[in-house]
């Protein structure tokens, strides 16, 4: 009867973790170029009684069909899928969003490269393009501060309007990085995502290139969580916790029963 308890709390400790993740997932639902994440596990060792294929017999008769007992599950990855989220327009000519893979290319504090998907651009005091944390992106750009509009076409290329000049000036070329496997980079917070040895080395390409998506200007990319999906995993999630302590008082009940028995 223990293993049935244990068994049981492995469940409802998975569940614990697949109703955190949802509830990030939820949490997140209008962050920029933010990426869902859905919980993965797996099933633990089985104890057995009876090995199966063994023989039963002298006459060399083997079973057919062991006797094995599970002892529950375990979480092995919280798995974050990178599915194009919908674009929104904003109206604002330092937002971008990317049509496709790549990530924009951030420097660290540290002098570290990040990566994010993550286009709502700014300016800081010297007029470089920057993340909302003052974080710059490679390669560095700086707007002029008598630049009256500011062009960034699908291909990454920024170009400014200068007043007393006829055509636009050519500023600088906003680059992507690609990875080999996507959800295998760290995430930072902040909207950042760092290289791990899972995920690979960055190829590092410009927009518009084969297997680099291409910039879209007064644009941002949304979340790509599906808020009825998620209530839905949200609500077999709880039924599966429910059910999982229904187990653990099932059999408490029957320990109780046979501590009673006089």
């Amino acid at each position: 009867m223990i293993r049935s308890l244990f068994t049981a709390s492995t469940g409802m400790a998975a569940q614990q973790l697949n109703i955190d993740v949802i509830a990030n997932n939820i949490a997140n639902v209008t962050t920029t170029g933010f990426k869902r994440s859905r919980a993965e596990f797996s099933d633990l060792l089985y104890q057995e009684y009876r090995r199966v294929g063994t023989q039963s017999s002298d006459s060399g008769t083997i079973v057919p069909a062991g006797v094995q007992v599970g002892l529950g599950v375990k979480p092995v990855s919280v798995y974050r899928i990178n599915e194009q989220g919908s674009l929104i327009a904003t109206n604002n000519q330092l937002d971008i969003a990317i049509k496709g893979r790549g990530f924009l290319q951030v420097t660290l504090p540290d002098g570290t490269t990040a990566y994010t998907r993550d286009g709502a651009l700014k300016l800081d005091n010297t007029g470089i393009l920057v993340t909302a944390d003052g974080f710059q992106i490679q390669p560095a750009i700086t707007v002029p501060a008598n630049a009256t509009t500011l062009t960034i076409n699908a291909d990454g290329q920024v170009q400014a309007t200068i007043p007393g000049q006829v055509n636009q000036q050519l500023l600088g070329q906003v680059q992507l990085a690609n990875f080999i496997n996507e959800p295998g980079l760290q995430s930072n917070g902040d909207n950042l995502l760092v290289e791990t040895e899972a995920s690979g080395a960055p190829t590092v390409g410009n927009p518009g290139d084969i297997g680099f998506g291409q910039l879209q200007q007064f644009f941002l990319e949304q979340s790509n969580v599906n808020m009825v999906s998620e209530m839905t995993d949200l609500i077999t999630a709880q039924r599966a916790y429910e059910i999982n302590s229904k187990v653990i008082q099932a059999s408490d009940s029957m320990m109780g029963t046979i501590t009673s028995i006089r």
